[in-house]
């Protein structure tokens, strides 16, 4: 199995985990509150793994990658479109029909493809294309709303924000990996570094600023904030590594399969039917990751 593939799949796994627990936590701190959890508590474990990637080499490693200004450029645009995107998708959980929201956010999937051809010449091959759309229709079958039921226009202009703002992430994060060399698991490891300790400090400005009074409610929920910071931090290290060794665009497709983990989680530990609907959903998606595996 190719190392890209293996590592979406723990990013994959490790997300529908983390979102669970991000959906929680949600219940009592803010978004930007929330989203400052994903990075607070997930920093030492980051700083961790690029310890043990680095090795005695890490010092001039780092000075050497601190100083180009490509990969500062894009680590950091990577770092700021990301935590919007992770606040316009906490907001989304916040709504009763946040599924109609998710299914939007989704779409980073097709947006990582265009804009990588429009701004990077991240081209796919036809059958790249094809994975791409099924793994976004399957996830559309499944979270768009029954007939008649209300589609709210903020649910969706989150939804879709997110997406934009995770393509963005996807693509500039690639970017800044790849201007560091040909080292790529220690790239990934050291741009994930880059980008966490800027959106922490970012995030704990806001929140100390703006929301004092959540630093103090999250006192009281440090347990759960831990179990979002390493699941986010295993989950990142995957997303990272994978990108720096495949386009983006690939990356998230196959990603789709944190679905279908949840479904399965779903159906065999809560003993809960899956719809047709459901089953559809999952068979585009399948579909989708097999014809990536196999191309």
């Amino acid at each position: 199995m190719e190392v890209w593939i293996s590592f979406t799949l723990l990013a994959a796994f490790m997300q529908s985990i983390r979102t669970a627990g991000q959906k929680r936590i949600a219940n009592y701190i803010s978004p930007m509150a929330t989203t400052l959890v994903r990075y607070l508590f997930g920093l030492p474990f980051a700083l961790l793994y690029l310890w043990c990637i680095g090795g005695d080499d890490l010092l001039p490693l780092v000075k050497s990658a601190f100083s180009a200004k490509t990969f500062v450029l894009y680590a950091s645009g990577a770092a700021v479109a990301q935590i919007f995107a992770t606040v316009w998708l906490v907001k989304v959980l916040g709504y009763k029909n946040f599924a109609v929201g998710t299914s939007f956010a989704k779409t980073e999937a097709i947006l990582t493809a265009v804009l990588g051809v429009l701004f990077f010449s991240a081209y796919l091959s036809v059958y790249g294309w094809i994975a791409v759309i099924l793994c976004v229709l399957g996830i559309l079958v499944v979270s768009l709303p029954k007939r008649g039921q209300p589609i709210e226009k903020t649910v969706v202009a989150y939804g879709l924000l997110s997406g934009l703002a995770f393509a963005f992430t996807s693509l500039w994060l690639r970017q800044a990996s790849l201007s560091l060399g040909d080292n790529f698991m220690f790239n990934a490891a050291l741009t994930l570094v880059f980008m966490v300790v800027l959106q922490t400090f970012l995030c704990l400005i806001y929140v100390c600023l703006k929301q004092p009074e959540q630093l103090l409610i999250l006192k009281k929920h440090l347990l759960l904030a831990m179990f979002v910071g390493v699941t986010s931090a295993l989950g990142s290290i995957g997303w990272f590594t994978a990108m720096t060794y495949e386009n983006a665009a690939l990356v998230k497709s196959l990603g789709q399969i944190e679905f279908v983990f949840t479904l399965l989680i779903t159906y065999f530990f809560f003993h809960e039917k899956i719809s047709i609907k459901e089953f559809i959903g999952m068979l585009l998606i399948v579909a989708s990751v097999v014809i990536l595996l196999l191309t």
